[in-house]
């Protein structure tokens, strides 16, 4: 069987760690990143079959990122679940312009919530 893997990109250090152990016990392979210029980076070397995305981050912002997803062929099919401590119309406008998949508010989320989130991308 073929092991899931998962990246999560986000500048919060402890919700990092949380979703890699969480992910981790269920048997994913989990990919980190600090940072959206990192995190391309790793998006595009490993294509993880679900990407975890932060919009604010330092070196580039998780609009960027997608943008750049954009344009590369593996890029513009993979699932992203973006992660945002906003939940105001224009920052979900422009997630759905720029091609994700799912918009999570950070507040409102659980793990397990987090977790079937990124099953059903699986399945």
């Amino acid at each position: 069987m073929n092991q899931h893997s998962v990246l999560v990109i986000d500048d919060e250090e402890s919700l990092v760690n949380v979703l890699e152990r969480k992910f981790g016990d269920e048997g994913m392979t989990v990919y980190t990143a600090n940072n959206g210029r990192e995190g391309l980076e790793v998006a595009l070397r490993e294509h993880p079959d679900v990407i975890l995305l932060d919009i604010m981050m330092p070196e580039m912002d998780g609009f960027d990122v997608m943008r750049h997803l954009q344009q590369d062929e593996w890029g513009r099919t993979v699932p992203i679940i973006l992660l945002t401590n906003s939940s105001s119309i224009e920052t979900v406008a422009k997630a759905v312009h720029t091609g994700m998949s799912e918009f999570l508010v950070k507040t409102d989320m659980r793990l397990d919530d987090v977790v079937g989130r990124v099953k059903q991308h699986l399945s």
